[in-house]
């Protein structure tokens, strides 16, 4: 039992380590380099492999690797169902070889092995995959004992020896499932760029071929950015780029964000372009129904499941079959739902409530969540294994605090659909509410700001948004960080002063009619302006 628990928290840091590689570096190929020097610690590998296939030419060619010289790796091509890995990639199912020495197929073209004892040395394969389709390969051989006959030799049993290269291939599945973007990216770059991995292999200067720094930083084009997000921002072009990449693949995503920064639109971006734009866009709010109703809506139910159950149900999966479903809130699953999404994930296949007939699927899943997940891994309350399966591609969505500069645009986008929606004619913002939206710290984000313009729109009498039209919250010292320091009347003198300036502005600096606007004497209207110390000629054209 000891053994096990230090093999399970063993598992636990390679695999929290591995993941917050894939997430927190942009160069793919340093990702990769990063990932197998990480196993050789964790697993005492010798040496590992990442095979990617180039489309252009049938062969796997040796990509990154670790343990091997630069001459070696670039001896190691294969070409489709040629020697272990060939076959890995034709089948795209893992392959174990528990003693090289003993497997006609193991073809060592590296010959990194050509001097060394193999009784020991046994070699672990397994498909990355993207959806169905394999793209590469990831490999390690490592030395694990051999029992000997009395037993005496290091292992007592074959089948501990057994339990242990599961133990590794059960590892490696879960990291080769991580990585398999940043292997699909990869080859995606290349194919983009017209350089063969053939070629690469062949002229060292093509080697280590990292995104460009200014993919993350330069304009988006605009046949690139989704339709149905509003973003300058440089937080945003990462986002769009983002999605410009993912939306090429089935891999399923992970949307991270704050309530409100617009996860679902994301959601919808990357469906509508990929290659699944035709097919069914399934939304789900694991958040939004009592548990016993959510089994029964995601994978529906037979006949007489239970009571009330009057007719057989098609779920959400089935509904989203060939397409895409959208899991928002994901990590208010139960623990039991979590395990029947986990197989769909891995199995592609679930039975609906009350039946034993397998349904298969097909089907993309994206993801979101604005909790923590590695923390509800260690309450006990969402499950490591699928949260690594659901991870391979997180994207977060910046709050709406981090990307001040598109307030205004998207406040403009919010007027526009406010002012049809309720027949009103709202032309600009003034000044003073235009101070309050950018000081304020947004903390429920894009959804709040609609909120916030929709009520200004239809408070507005004069087709100009103020500062007193916005919500209370805007005008407090605790949420806009702008202290109120004053009595009612120091508040109300303010307001005035807006309203001048306002009707000023409408006027062109005539005072005469900005006066007849507001109601009051000419006479009362010089009192108020010097008051206030405002110049009617700065209003002139």
């Amino acid at each position: 039992m000891l053994i096990a628990h230090e093999q399970e928290q063993s598992s636990i840091s390679l695999l929290a380590e591995v993941s917050r590689t894939v997430n927190n570096e942009e160069d793919i190929s340093k990702v990769l380099r990063l990932v197998l020097f990480i196993l050789s610690e964790h697993m005492n590998m010798l040496r590992g492999m990442v095979t990617i296939l180039d489309k252009s030419t049938g062969e796997m060619v040796i990509n990154e690797s670790f343990g091997l010289s630069e001459e070696q790796s670039q001896l190691g091509r294969y070409k489709v169902g040629e020697g272990i890995i060939g076959q890995v990639v034709e089948t795209g199912k893992p392959n174990v070889v528990p003693r090289i020495e003993d497997e006609p197929l193991f073809l060592d073209r590296t010959r990194s092995r050509t001097d060394e004892n193999k009784e020991e040395l046994c070699f672990i394969c397994l498909p990355i995959k993207v959806g169905r389709e394999v793209i590469g390969t990831l490999s390690a051989d490592r030395r694990i004992p051999v029992p000997a006959e009395n037993g005496s030799k290091k292992l007592r049993r074959k089948s501990d020896r057994i339990d242990i290269l599961q133990y590794y291939v059960d590892l490696l599945s879960i990291i080769a499932a991580m990585i398999a973007q940043a292997v699909r990216f990869k080859q995606l770059d290349d194919e983009e760029k017209g350089i063969s991995h053939a070629a690469k292999a062949s002229h060292p200067e093509y080697s280590g071929y990292p995104i460009e720094d200014g993919d993350f930083e330069e304009e988006v084009p605009d046949e690139q950015r989704p339709d149905n997000i509003i973003g300058n921002t440089k937080p945003m072009m990462g986002l769009f780029r983002m999605i410009n990449k993912i939306s090429k693949t089935n891999a399923t995503a992970l949307i991270l964000g704050e309530s409100g920064v617009g996860k679902e639109l994301v959601a919808n971006a990357i469906h509508y372009k990929s290659s699944r734009n035709g097919k069914p866009f399934i939304k789900f709010n694991c958040a939004a129904l009592p548990e016993s109703i959510v089994e029964s809506e995601l994978f529906g139910h037979e006949k007489g499941a239970f009571t009330g159950a009057a007719s057989l149900r098609r779920g959400r999966f089935e509904l989203a079959d060939t397409g895409t479903i959208f899991l928002d809130e994901v990590g208010e699953l139960s623990l039991t739902t979590q395990a029947k999404l986990l197989r769909i994930i891995q199995e592609k296949e679930f039975e609906r409530l009350g039946g034993a007939k397998t349904v298969k699927t097909d089907v993309r899943i994206i993801a979101a969540t604005n909790r923590n997940l590695e923390e509800q891994i260690q309450q006990g309350t969402f499950r490591e294994d699928l949260y690594y399966r659901l991870n391979i591609f997180p994207i977060t969505v910046p709050p709406l605090r981090e990307r001040k500069t598109d307030i205004l645009l998207l406040a403009d986008y919010f007027i526009e659909k406010f002012n049809t929606a309720n027949h009103k004619g709202i032309r600009r913002i003034s000044t003073t509410a235009i101070d309050m939206l950018m000081r304020y710290h947004w903390p429920g984000n894009v959804r709040e700001l609609q909120n916030c313009i929709e009520r200004a729109v239809i408070l507005s009498e004069d087709n100009v948004i103020h500062g007193y039209h916005l919500p209370p919250s805007l005008q407090t010292a605790e949420s806009s960080g702008t202290p109120y320091i004053g009595d009612l009347q120091q508040k109300l003198d303010s307001i005035e002063k807006e309203m001048i300036i306002e009707a000023l502005k409408r006027t062109k600096g005539n005072m005469t009619k900005a006066a007849a606007q507001l109601g009051l004497s000419d006479r009362i209207m010089g009192l108020r302006m010097k008051k206030f110390n405002i110049d009617y000629k700065k209003f002139r054209p």
